[in-house]
């Protein structure tokens, strides 16, 4: 009986040590923060530039790895963004391209993937494409 009330009390003490250690580790994990999270590009052109840039740091205490940015549809390309590790306190620039030959209204949105305790991050992009003939 006392065996087993010994064995009992290791393990329970062997998961919490290990349920702390995790948690410790999770707290230096990297923070995405982005400056704005969303784009609004009021009215554009047909044919204009549809072309932004969204900024952010890394609020961690480790490197900040972005995996994937995807955008909700082909008419939203994001161009760039930094393939190699950002630095704690580094900034980093997503640039995103909207086809201004699309008319009308748009609200479209980019998935940020990465290795981020707030993660993954939605960015928006909005606007309306008018026609020279419309302004």
């Amino acid at each position: 009986m006392k065996r087993t009330g010994i064995l009992v009390l290791i393990l329970l003490l062997g998961f919490m040590s290990v349920s702390a250690q995790k948690s410790s580790n999770k707290d230096k994990r990297p923070v995405i923060k982005f400056e704005e999270t969303t784009h609004n590009f009021g009215e554009i052109p047909y044919k204009g530039d549809g072309t932004c840039e969204f900024t952010f740091e890394n609020k961690g205490k480790e490197p900040l790895l972005l995996t994937k940015v995807r955008s909700s549809c082909g008419c939203t390309v994001p161009n760039s963004w930094p393939k190699q590790p950002i630095k704690p306190g580094d900034e980093g620039t997503i640039k995103v391209k909207y086809n201004t030959r699309i008319r009308g209204s748009f609200s479209k949105s980019i998935m940020v993937y990465s290795n981020s305790k707030n993660n993954p991050v939605r960015l928006v992009i909005k606007g309306k494409v008018v026609s020279n003939t419309e302004k």
